[in-house]
């Protein structure tokens, strides 16, 4: 079988971790677009829209996520 690379799939091999340097609020948008290679701006655009058309749903995702995370 082939191996993926990481850095080819864009994914980083530490896995998922909250950016508090970078990230506005909690650092989990920012962390989320590290950890995938995506731009930060589209992530929280995405959350907030998401958040509008959810009916709040995820906000409590992303609180749920910016608390367990490290």
């Amino acid at each position: 079988m082939s191996q993926i690379k990481h850095s080819e799939s864009g994914v980083t091999g530490r896995g998922f971790r909250l950016d508090k340097v970078g990230g506005k609020f909690m650092g989990v948008c920012s962390g989320i677009a590290n950890t995938f290679g995506w731009d930060v701006t589209l992530v929280r655009l995405g959350f907030a829209l998401g958040t509008i058309f959810g009916f709040g749903s995820l906000l409590i995702i992303y609180l749920a996520i910016g608390l367990i995370a490290d």
